[in-house]
């Protein structure tokens, strides 16, 4: 498709394939015959008005660390007696289940919609992960089934009354990421939280997708830097083991967002992530539980105004 064919495409979705910029791109019948109301919107609707907050986290890369910062995220305001759920859209990487330990349970369909599994910190996840046959199975699905499977698990689970609902996504600007802007316009999101890694390279993709949300309607809470800096725990010192230092802030102060904080690559929040434990807190004095509160106040805050 010619880069003028894609910078004109219209914002507004409901003018998909019947825009002016529309006329001889080739996915024009595509379009047009996906645009309008979904029926089931009005059920999905229903679903979402029953959550008071929903908090979407995103990032133009992948190995920011996206989903750490979901799981984590999540656990904490379940700790400060939320009640939270987690949605997975990594359709093709799912890795919430095993973050927040419910990678052993299945998902329950009932007469009343998908029971979702409940995570040791109380925690309800739902994920393509707890819906394959095994661990080695892959998922390989085109565009228009990746949003028949994101707007099923909005739609067609019991999710109940929620505080919060924070929906991990996959790298980039997609199917998935459309998706949500598409079904969740009516019920507004609180907005995103951004994370990225201090390197140029990262906040140079994570900038594009700023500008996915500004043009899709997305607020944006705020930017998370995460592995910034290693921290020694023997003697203190900071070291920038990923080259870059800062691009995160001037990112932010440039772009007009606030920056949320800044995570340490640390060694402990890894290991736990790894076996399964990431809705465990660090000792509470350490650098990374700290940073990780402020976080989550600031996002409460932002929430609750």
């Amino acid at each position: 498709m010619e880069e003028s064919k894609v910078s004109s495409c219209p914002e507004n979705l409901e003018e998909a394939g019947r825009a002016s910029g529309c006329q001889g791109c080739p996915g024009q019948a595509l379009c047009q015959s996906q645009a309008g109301r979904d029926p089931a919107q009005d059920a999905l609707n229903i679903r979402m008005r029953a959550i008071k907050h929903k908090v979407i986290v995103m990032s133009g890369k992948g190995g920011v660390g996206k989903s750490t910062v979901a799981a984590c995220l999540a656990a904490r305001l379940a700790l400060r007696g939320a009640t939270v759920a987690a949605l997975d859209t990594d359709i093709c990487g799912p890795s919430l289940p095993t973050l927040l330990a419910v990678s052993d349970q299945e998902i329950t369909n009932s007469q009343w919609g998908w029971l979702p599994p409940l995570s040791p910190c109380g925690v309800k996840v739902l994920s393509v992960g707890s819906m394959l046959p095994s661990a080695d199975a892959a998922v390989a699905l085109r565009g228009p089934r990746k949003t028949h499977l994101v707007r099923s698990m909005l739609r067609d689970t019991l999710w109940g009354r929620l505080t919060y609902l924070i929906i991990d996504t996959p790298p980039g600007t997609s199917d998935e990421h459309l998706s949500l802007a598409r079904l969740l316009r009516d019920t507004r999101p609180d907005g995103v939280v951004l994370v990225t890694t201090p390197q140029d390279l990262v906040c140079g993709v994570v900038r594009r997708q700023v500008t996915f949300c500004r043009k899709v309607g997305l607020n944006i809470i705020g930017m998370v830097e995460n592995m910034a800096e290693f921290e020694c725990p023997c003697c203190k010192e900071r070291y920038p083991v990923l080259g870059g230092t800062g691009a995160a802030g001037r990112l932010a102060a440039d772009l007009g967002i606030p920056l949320l904080g800044t995570l340490p690559l640390d060694p402990a929040l890894a290991t736990r992530c790894e076996s399964g434990s990431a809705h465990d807190c660090l000792t509470p004095e350490s650098t990374t539980e700290r940073a990780l509160g402020r976080i989550v106040e600031k996002v409460v805050r932002h929430c609750e105004k």
